[in-house]
């Protein structure tokens, strides 16, 4: 997938200062507007790892009539990556959307957030910012309301992702202490602890991923659902970790189907 460069975006556009803050727009034909995905890579949060490696998911859904807007942000090991910048970088980005619309024929009704792996929990904890309170962290008047997200083998929990000791202990390091040592920051951070979210949600697992367990989709589906949220769970026999984002792979039209479920 990566060893073929996908086509170009049509635009790559700064929502902010900072060298990582800025996205990739790719738009369909026609007129529009046009429903929008907005695509949230993942790489356990590190800088190593960019928005290259999603371009040809993009620009397979932007080819099925959707615009794609692919975030970038900072990451761990760039200055203020982690906590709090990452996910001041993904609300900026996802918020970043109303300013395009005078210029881009995008449908701000038809939004579907959609991320893969940390992107799976970005994309979740974006859906659900309504939760945050005046005088909280990443509090916002009016954040960035989707139609639905979806989670592409998501770590939508992080205190079993901090117990599964992902990727040498990353959550850790992400948000920088143990749940026992920064509580708070894994209330505010865990899509799991943040539920209900209010928004539909589709998460999407492989059944032999090695890299994010299926459990941790399973677990966040019992507790969302008993929560109240509309949450379906596509488990996807023999799957691993990276079938969900290689468009040319046989799982590819079930992440197509959850994202059209919710539009």
């Amino acid at each position: 997938m990566l060893e073929t460069p996908a086509p170009p975006a049509n635009a790559r556009l700064a929502y902010g200062e900072l060298t990582h803050q800025f996205g990739d727009l790719r738009l369909p034909r026609g007129e529009g507007p046009h429903p929008v995905v907005v695509m949230v890579h993942g790489g356990f949060w590190r800088a190593k790892y960019d928005l290259d490696h999603v371009s040809h998911l993009c620009a397979d859904l932007t080819g099925r009539g959707y615009a794609t807007w692919s975030l970038e942000y900072r990451r761990v090991g760039h200055p203020g990556g982690g906590w709090t910048g990452t996910f001041e970088d993904v609300a900026r980005g996802t918020d970043f959307l109303r300013t395009l619309v005078p210029r881009y024929p995008l449908d701000l009704g038809r939004v579907v957030f959609l991320g893969h792996s940390a992107g799976g929990h970005l994309a979740l904890w974006l859906a659900g910012r309504r939760r945050f309170q005046p005088g909280q962290p990443f509090h916002t008047e009016r954040p960035f309301e989707p139609r639905g997200a979806v989670s592409l083998a998501g770590v939508v929990d992080l205190e079993q992702g901090h117990a599964l000791r992902l990727s040498d202990g990353i959550v850790e390091t992400f948000l920088g202490g143990t749940p026992e040592q920064v509580p708070e920051r894994y209330r505010l951070a865990s899509p799991s602890l943040l539920a209900p979210l209010g928004v539909r949600q589709v998460l999407v697992h492989g059944t032999e991923d090695t890299i994010v367990p299926l459990s941790i989709s399973t677990g966040y589906h019992a507790r969302a659902t008993a929560l109240g949220d509309s949450v379906r769970l596509v488990s996807l026999p023999g799957a691993g970790h990276f079938e969900l984002i290689d468009p040319r792979a046989s799982e590819w039209p079930h992440v197509v189907e959850a994202i059209a479920s919710l539009l």
